[in-house]
């Protein structure tokens, strides 16, 4: 098909690569929230993997219930109108549906407290980390410490000239594929919170506080989070990037960070004036 060179034609050109743009962002900039997006971001991590597998068992076993309630209120409100039933029983009580009432509810939730217990142990046991990085969260951007490797440390804030929109960073937390990635985070003036929705994790940083969590990502690739705790005018602008790279890339990064940051050590933030990255 042929398109006019007029200015309807490059509407019509423009309005074509914004919406390839939408429908192409998540696979070009990496794990984040899609344009009507109604599912959990897709798994990264075994932990999110059970998390995702959890969901869909509670959302099976809450539509039942809901059909399950619907269909008895259709009953009662069919067969137990005045209408149909002018002379109302009056029975008050029935040994076997009470008994029913409360032995079935405390199965169904025998049945969802394991796979949960199983989820949460899961999540709060930390296996033997490859790698611990330090994170803290600060007014409004975030900071990354690799004990592990020589200590260096650096800021990490919203670059507004880098998709996509609202979580590009100037610089991501690297880490290596297919290995046990210890974080540890707290807050340096106001609570915050460290989450990563593809990996499964999310948890608070506290001022005088130092909670950890952990992921093992599966797959290569810039993974997105954010701040998830009410922290400030600028909540909103404290995006997180992970690059999930193979091992010899991050050991060519991790040489590269040691000389970057020991010339330049975490203290970008103050010397960009308390302005975001550009």
């Amino acid at each position: 098909m042929k398109m006019s060179n007029g200015p309807m034609g490059r509407r019509l050109l423009g309005l074509a690569v914004a919406g390839m743009a939408l429908v192409s962002g998540g696979t070009a900039f990496g794990q984040q929230p899609k344009p009507w997006e109604i599912t959990l971001q897709e798994a990264a991590t075994p932990v999110m993997e059970n998390i995702i597998s959890f969901h869909n068992l509670l959302l099976v076993i809450i539509t039942l219930i809901t059909l399950f309630v619907l269909a008895l209120l259709v009953i009662v409100v069919v067969k137990f109108n005045a209408r149909a039933n002018p002379v109302p029983s009056r029975t008050t009580h029935h040994t076997l549906i009470e008994v029913a009432w409360t032995l079935i509810p405390v199965l169904i939730l025998v049945g969802i407290a394991v796979p949960s217990f199983r989820l949460l142990f899961q999540q709060l046991d930390v296996p033997k980390a490859d790698l611990t990085v330090k994170v803290t969260g600060k007014q409004w951007y975030w900071s990354y410490a690799y004990p592990d490797n020589g200590k260096f440390e650096f800021d990490s804030l919203m670059a507004q000239d880098k998709q996509p929109r609202l979580l590009g960073v100037d610089n991501e937390m690297v880490v290596p594929v297919n290995k046990v990635i210890r974080v540890q985070t707290t807050g340096a003036d106001v609570i915050h919170a460290f989450a990563v929705p593809s990996f499964g994790i999310k948890i608070d940083s506290i001022p005088g506080r130092l909670n950890e969590t952990w992921f093992k990502a599966t797959k290569t690739g810039m993974y997105y989070g954010q701040c998830s705790e009410l922290c400030g005018k600028d909540h909103a602008f404290m995006p997180i990037a992970v690059k999930v790279v193979s091992d010899q890339e991050f050991a060519e990064w991790v040489e590269a960070a040691k000389k970057k940051y020991a010339a330049n050590p975490a203290n970008t933030y103050a010397s960009a004036g308390g302005q975001v990255a550009q």
